[in-house]
């Protein structure tokens, strides 16, 4: 049998180009060789597309080493890097902009290739936390109180913008880029005094800011999902992080943080947060694979959406695959589903009209 030729793009332009790396080593280390031949499509932190043959080993964010210079190395066009006659899917492990935010996926689009997760929509909405809860509230889902901030009314009312944000959420809140992953750029506010460094943390990497009010004793509960129009739910996991939330070094850097799979909830609590899972998934379009993260009040019980994770985490240690796996799919297994269902996504957008 003719072995399907995937194209796994990774690094990017983010500040989550070291877990994207080790998302793909993770990748490139359980491809079936029987069944896949594997290409390399890495994208430099300054842009440039790279087709050298270097498969990524590091499997930890962690591990990753400086990039290399690139003054040696020959950029390709995009376009030519995921040409559909090289290629039968991609694989697009790219977290954070230029990757995950519907931008790598409308160059697929338009290069018409099959390709692993969200469409153009999902991955958009899935990235603009702003516009993600617009939806979930469309949806009635539950979701924490929130505002929307951009730079400009940052800079230019601070304190009108402190003031609002205090007397509609209290504290203590969360500071986040609207979009950004990998908790990049966010901050827990106890206080007044905290806020204002807050906010300049989220606007060094975004021009659109989201405050949340603070979920009092929050379990994070985190729940995978499979599928294109008929989406699976997996058991749901529970991260009781090694600090005082689950920031960017907790998640990748050290050792301390646990993974509880399953979650000790109820089978009550399981179902619905099941259920919830697949809700925001349709909400956003969702389409391969997404991440939905939730907070529940530990004294309460009461579920939140949190948000949606469209190119969730691959590296060794992370949630997406491990809660499959505990739900009875093996990593390489849950590759295997991933490409099936981007080629059948593929072959029904192809047999569309695009004419009168």
């Amino acid at each position: 049998m003719k072995k399907l030729r995937v194209g796994v793009v990774y690094g990017g332009r983010s500040g989550e180009h070291e877990v994207s790396v080790a998302s793909a080593a993770s990748i490139f280390k359980h491809l079936d060789r029987e069944r896949y031949e594997a290409i390399p499509i890495r994208i430099e932190r300054n842009g440039h597309w790279v087709l050298d043959g270097h498969v990524p080993e590091a499997l930890s964010a962690a591990d990753i080493q400086p990039t290399r210079p690139t003054e040696n190395l020959k950029p390709v066009e995009a376009s030519a890097a995921v040409s559909p006659a090289r290629l039968d899917v991609v694989f697009p492990v790219l977290h954070g902009p230029y990757g995950e935010d519907g931008t790598v996926q409308g160059l697929l689009e338009l290069a018409d290739v099959a390709y692993v997760g969200c469409g153009v929509l999902g991955s958009a909405v899935g990235m603009d936390k702003a516009v993600m809860k617009i939806l979930f509230a469309a949806q009635g889902l539950p979701i924490v109180p929130h505002l929307t901030l951009s730079k400009r009314e940052w800079l230019g009312h601070a304190k009108d913008v402190e003031e609002r944000a205090a007397g509609a959420l209290g504290f203590p809140m969360f500071v986040k880029p609207a979009n950004l992953g990998s908790s990049v750029g966010i901050s827990k506010v106890k206080s007044e005094t905290d806020f204002a460094a807050a906010m300049d943390l989220a606007f060094q990497f975004d021009r659109k800011a989201v405050v949340e009010a603070g979920v009092p004793n929050a379990r994070e509960i985190e729940c995978a999902v499979l599928g294109n129009d008929e989406p699976e739910a997996s058991v749901p996991g529970e991260i009781v992080p090694s600090r005082e939330f689950y920031d960017y070094e907790a998640k990748y850097l050290d050792e301390d943080s646990k993974l509880l799979i399953p979650s000790p909830l109820t089978p009550s609590q399981t179902t619905e947060v099941q259920q919830l899972a697949i809700r925001a998934f349709r909400a956003v379009e969702g389409s391969g694979m997404s991440r939905v993260d939730f907070l529940m009040a530990r004294d309460t019980g009461q579920l939140f959406v949190n948000e949606v994770n469209t190119i969730p985490g691959f590296t060794t240690i992370s949630m997406y695959p491990k809660l499959w796996e505990a739900s009875g799919l093996s990593y390489g297994t849950l590759l295997d589903r991933l490409i099936v269902l981007a080629l059948e996504r593929h072959r029904e957008k192809q047999a569309l009209r695009s004419t009168r």
